[in-house]
């Protein structure tokens, strides 16, 4: 098996690693031909230029004037890649934390789930790894769940395979660290499958020379994460959902979700209960975006927490924001007050807005409690032994 059975390429981007460049171009160069290795040297101010040069017409290399970032660089070569007509593009670091003697397991992977992403997953755990290299990790790997409802191990990896294919039509924006984020979110919301395959990984504090700025980094890839989430709150978290009901029905799917038995009758009280506090208190519009994040957060069942947050269907909803008027009336009262619906107006909610919201939030506190002590009594009548 080799790189040309996948139609593949290696792209290596450097910026001033001279200590590790040629041990690893050396190392890709056991796999590959010289039309298939693309270097790209984004504006390295150290001998970088006449290392690669020194290998001639076996390597091709791609040059920055000046150093523009990792994601740049890689989107650069992704175009050239396809440019030569390559289906998959492998991608190394060249700071030495990886081995090319991995590359025929992304080969072999490549062979066995055509058209997927391959994600290299490193051992975080073993001797040697930074602590701050962890905690990114793991910080990454949280909110990439989040935002497409798949697990990985490794999330911030350089050494991938990528299906090209996909990134013919797909728009990047960012030109750093976060470019290897944005581009697997996106390939999972294009339903691209991904596969982590374990690979080796050194770290040699000696000589290994990284360019992540902690802070400077860490803030583009949480403005990223932001919008990301954004887009996962407004469009792809509601497609996914719909997708999945249309293909399962929606009273089957809630039957399933009620009945799972690898979760507690108190868990599933508590996500109808949350549901219907979400469905009622007054934040009309930002509800869900509320809520979903947060049931995320605290492991409830989604599926129960959605249904019963619908109960303010549109038909239901004048009727419970004039029951969360009358019920601020007990504790509140401010303007003239409403005697009946037909009095209720956008302008008399406005002149009793503190009673309204105030009624809101106690009432939808009240639903909720009431909605997870009945959910609770009928799934311990159902399911006697949860």
């Amino acid at each position: 098996m080799t790189l040309s059975d996948i139609q593949c390429c290696v792209i290596i981007p450097t910026y001033n690693n001279r200590n590790t460049l040629r041990r690893v171009i050396d190392g890709v160069l056991q796999y590959a031909s010289g039309q298939e290795v693309i270097v790209v040297n984004d504006g390295s101010t150290d001998d970088t230029t006449s290392i690669l040069a020194g290998y001639g017409a076996k390597i091709r290399v791609l040059d920055n004037v000046v150093n523009k970032g990792k994601g740049f660089s890689l989107r650069k070569a992704f175009v050239e890649a396809i440019r030569l007509g390559f289906a998959n593009a492998i991608t190394i670091d060249s700071d030495g934390q990886h081995l090319p003697s991995d590359i025929p397991l992304f080969i072999r992977a490549a062979i066995e789930n055509p058209g997927a992403l391959l994600m290299g997953s490193r051992n975080m755990q073993q001797e040697g790894v930074p602590g701050k290299s962890s905690f990114g990790n793991k910080f990454s790997n949280f909110w990439f769940k989040f935002e497409t409802g798949l697990t990985l191990p490794d999330t911030q990896t350089g050494f991938r395979l990528y299906p090209l294919g996909p990134l013919k039509k797909m728009s990047l924006f960012t030109t750093k660290f976060e470019t290897e984020i944005e581009v697997i979110v996106k390939m999972a919301w294009k339903d691209v499958p991904i596969v982590p395959i374990n690979i080796q990984v050194i770290y040699d504090k000696d000589e290994r020379v990284t360019h992540f700025r902690p802070f400077r980094d860490f803030t583009r890839i949480s403005i990223l994460n932001t919008w990301l989430v954004t887009l996962t709150l407004v469009y792809y978290l509601p497609k996914r959902l719909f997708r999945y009901i249309q293909k399962k029905g929606l009273w089957k799917i809630i039957r399933d979700e009620a009945v799972k038995s690898d979760e507690s009758n108190f868990s599933k009280a508590k996500s109808v209960g949350f549901g219907f506090f979400m469905g009622i208190v007054p934040i009309w519009g930002f509800q869900l975006m509320v809520g979903i994040p947060l049931s995320i957060v605290f492991r409830m069942n989604k599926v129960l927490f959605l249904t019963a947050a619908h109960i303010s269907i549109p038909p239901a909803i004048p009727f419970i924001i004039y029951a969360s008027y009358k019920f601020g009336g007990l504790f509140y009262r401010n303007g003239v007050q409403i005697t009946s619906l037909e009095n209720l107006t956008l302008e008399s909610i406005h002149v009793n807005f503190v009673q309204y919201f105030l009624g809101g939030t106690l009432l939808a506190a009240a639903v909720g409690v009431v909605g997870f002590v009945g959910s609770f009594l009928l799934l311990a009548l159902l399911r006697p032994k949860r």
